[in-house]
């Protein structure tokens, strides 16, 4: 529990920091790095301030001079914290669209070129896709946790169809991610964090080229996740 709030600590300390210089910059200039470099710095640091070891595999097969679609499985609040920094350049990501009517930072989100969803809205969902395809045309990677939820137990739920319109629409390699470990650092059930190790593996991009038909890119994801889980919990 120490190790949690020595976390959530930190991430607190950022916040002023923050807001005194990252947010006003970033509403002024409309240039958000400074703020994403802080908020991954922060996340990176404080995972790890946790107890939290990242044993991180197939980055080397990412070109950062190229934009992806990642597609990553889902297990526990603290899979965001852990996956992002390692995201070569930066990268969208998907918000709940309540949190763009907060003042200031709903501004800061959209410069940002983060995507509001409403999973409970099918033509929400359609326009999600829609404003993360002008995200990738500005250049930014895009990262999905495609399940839309988090699993229980680490074993793989039915995937979202949304990202697979995406990519069809973006033509843009799709870079399947397998995390493993944060079943057992930070269960769904869990608020605390138990030290441990954590594994993100990178899998080979799939190109466009490859995609064939939306249902053969779907399996072809799911199997390439499904490859990087412990054997107890591949289907």
């Amino acid at each position: 529990m120490f190790r949690t709030i020595a976390m959530l600590a930190l991430w607190a300390a950022t916040l002023p920091f923050a807001a005194v210089f990252g947010i006003p910059w970033t509403y002024l200039t409309k240039n958000i790095d400074f703020l994403y470099n802080t908020c991954m710095w922060a996340a990176f640091t404080g995972v790890r301030i946790a107890g939290v070891k990242v044993r991180t595999l197939g980055l080397e097969k990412i070109d950062p001079a190229r934009t992806y679609i990642f597609m990553s499985n889902h297990i526990s609040n603290i899979d965001p914290p852990i996956t992002l920094p390692l995201i070569p350049r930066r990268t969208s990501v998907m918000v709940k669209k309540e949190l763009f009517k907060v003042p200031i930072l709903g501004a800061i989100m959209r410069i940002g070129a983060l995507v509001p969803v409403d999973r409970g809205n099918r033509d929400a969902g359609i326009s999600a896709v829609r404003d993360a395809v002008k995200a990738i045309e500005q250049g930014l990677n895009m990262t999905i946790y495609v399940e839309g939820h988090r699993s229980f137990d680490g074993k793989l739920l039915p995937f979202k169809k949304g990202p697979f319109y995406l990519a069809e629409e973006c033509k843009v390699p799709v870079v399947p991610i397998t995390i493993s470990g944060t079943e057992e650092v930070m269960p769904k059930a869990r608020f605390a964090i138990q030290p441990g190790t954590v594994t993100v593996e990178f899998h080979d991009p799939i190109e466009p080229s490859d995609f064939g038909e939306r249902d053969c890119l779907m399996a072809k994801v799911r199997a390439a996740i499904n490859s990087g889980l412990p054997a107890e919990l591949r289907e």
